[in-house]
């Protein structure tokens, strides 16, 4: 009885033993994968440092990033744009995030499938645009549109920016937004239903909070968008190097400054330009940091 309990034993410890293997085998892949994402951030942040640092020694990081005139060979300040990238960016959060959330609210909740079903590809379908035609049509109809409409010398402006990034950053807003909804589970619907409350107070009082994570990776996502974009902005702002005094003056970010003049710039002014990729990526991390924390605050 022994030796027979022993053979019909083997063949589950063979099976175990090929999942082990297996659980190994993926678990190395996932783990490989996790370090080649954290090992390419290292070398690009290293390797922007470096070229950066022979323009912070000479000019400082005070003169860089406190500083508002860029005149190359003699001045490098990037205060002027660290303006400029951040009021498109927030003007395209406020116009984007409100528009992307309760679009995603009424695919997930409140449309028919069958017209959730038209629209979703429709959301889909902008997010493989690219930047330039985003950027052709801004120059094309929203720079003439604010030109006349605000009686402006140029319409390539600020606002046409925040325009033109508010709806590239929709597709993110919405799909992500869209995804965290429906993952709430259908309980959490039931009981309010249960409890007497309207489909409109469960969809805002309960499914958006439980979904906020969510909805907060996604504005995270969208700012980096706008944060990073570069053709549409070249485009539509203008690419004045001063300090705007409104939305409707022409502007430059650090992402176009970098695109308009890495082809010609040589010695200090090629660091600088590496300099400025250094101040956005700092600002990103700084961004994306406080939302993450005050994201899980609100969840504590």
């Amino acid at each position: 009885m022994s030796i027979d309990k022993a053979q019909s034993a083997q063949p589950g410890l063979k099976a175990k033993k090929r999942i082990d293997w297996k659980e190994r085998l993926f678990h190395g892949l996932f783990l490989t994968s996790a370090v080649i994402g954290i090992v390419s951030l290292a070398i690009i942040a290293y390797f922007i440092v470096r070229e950066s640092l022979p323009a912070f020694q000479a000019v400082g990081v005070s003169g860089i990033v406190l500083g508002q005139e860029w005149l190359p060979p003699a001045l490098y300040g990037v205060a002027t744009m660290i303006v400029a990238s951040v009021a498109s960016t927030l003007g395209a959060v406020i116009v984007g995030v409100p528009i992307g959330v309760l679009t995603a609210v009424f695919i997930a909740e409140i449309a028919p499938k069958r017209l959730a079903d038209l629209i979703r590809p429709a959301v889909e379908l902008l997010a493989g645009i690219p930047s330039v035609v985003y950027g052709f049509f801004g120059l094309v109809i929203i720079v003439p549109l604010i030109q006349q409409v605000f009686d402006v010398p140029a319409g390539n402006t600020i606002l046409a920016g925040i325009i033109v990034l508010g709806v590239m950053i929709l597709p993110t807003v919405i799909t992500v937004s869209e995804t965290s909804i429906r993952a709430v589970p259908a309980s959490y619907r039931e009981g309010s239903y249960a409890l007497g409350a309207s489909k409109i107070y469960t969809i805002f009082k309960l499914l958006v909070p439980a979904a906020r994570s969510g909805i907060m990776t996604a504005v995270i996502l969208g700012i980096g968008r706008a944060l990073g974009e570069t053709m549409a902005i070249i485009m539509v702002m203008g690419n004045a190097p001063a300090m705007p005094q409104g939305i409707l003056d022409s502007a430059r970010t650090l992402t176009a400054n970098i695109a308009i003049e890495m082809s010609y710039a040589s010695g200090v002014h090629a660091n600088a330009l590496y300099a400025t990729g250094v101040v956005l990526l700092v600002f990103i991390m700084m961004l994306n940091g406080a939302l993450l924390y005050l994201n899980r605050e609100k969840a504590r």
